[in-house]
């Protein structure tokens, strides 16, 4: 029997877990600045929502998303490397989109590295589109793809 493992809020005592994914996964050769303390932050922080998957009681994917007057910021959204392809990432973002289109935003933006194809074409998949290009936005070294996804349908 397969079972369709639930999100959730993360709680206090996931954010070590999801600081160390984002240092191992998303923040590679950058300097780590989302540490357990900052996630705390946003954990706190109520226009923020930070949810996380678990398996067997593993961390397996997380995302946080901030949520502004009309449009929200996917700040960070990691899966498991040993868990992507499968579906994870994609109900996550839909788990953290939910929100926003209940409270009419106009769209989601966000920020990747543009030194992940696999990122570019995950977002793509789920309707994002690109909007333009920071030199050097992930701390002078790396550049940044600006994608957004509109919300208001017509």
């Amino acid at each position: 029997m397969f079972v369709v493992p639930a999100i959730r809020l993360a709680r206090p005592q996931d954010a070590a877990g999801i600081a160390l994914m984002s240092r191992d996964h998303i923040e590679t050769d950058l300097g780590w600045s989302w540490r357990r303390d900052r996630v705390l932050q946003a954990m706190a922080d109520p226009s923020v929502n930070v949810a996380v998957l678990q398996i067997d009681q593993r961390l397996v994917s997380f995302g946080i998303m901030e949520y502004g007057e009309h449009h929200a910021h996917l700040a960070l959204l990691a899966v498991l490397p040993s868990h992507r392809r499968r579906g994870v990432g994609a109900r996550l973002v839909d788990w953290l989109q939910k929100p926003a289109q209940l409270a009419g935003l106009e769209k989601i933006r966000l920020e990747l590295r543009a030194d992940n194809p696999g990122a570019l074409a995950f977002y793509l998949r789920l309707g994002f589109e690109a909007t333009g290009r920071s030199a050097g936005y992930y701390g002078g070294v790396v550049d940044a793809i600006r994608m957004e996804k509109n919300l208001r349908v017509g």
